[in-house]
């Protein structure tokens, strides 16, 4: 059985950093894409970011330059680091896993972390 297990996150002012991780149990996430996803009140959830089987990234246009994804493939834990936060930003945050090698299918997902960034 797949689990994925967030931790990080919490309160932090404008400008300030925080990191997510994910860690994956009942499958070596190697070769698998990962991604983060976040869902404000009100709003509908959003891409954040990804980092594929070969270690390739990808990143909403609004976070670029401020996240990186990265994964540890020894530890099946994948990180978000966050930082130049801003009020914007605020949201439950989610990590997910593709369950093939050969598509991304978002099959698989953490059980959500509160970022809240206060102005």
């Amino acid at each position: 059985q797949v689990q994925l297990v967030q931790s990080g996150g919490g309160l932090v002012q404008t400008g300030g950093s925080l990191r997510l991780s994910c860690a994956v149990s009942g499958r070596t996430f190697s070769g698998y894409t990962m991604g983060w996803f976040r869902q404000a009140p009100g709003k509908e959830r959003e891409f954040v970011a990804q980092t594929a089987g070969d270690g390739s990234t990808y990143y909403l246009d609004s976070v670029r330059g401020r996240f990186t994804v990265s994964r540890d493939n020894a530890q099946n834990t994948m990180y978000l680091q966050m930082n130049s936060l801003k009020p914007e930003d605020t949201a439950l945050y989610y990590c997910a896993m593709s369950s093939t090698t050969t598509a991304v299918r978002y099959d698989y997902w953490g059980q959500g972390t509160q970022v809240t960034v206060s102005s």
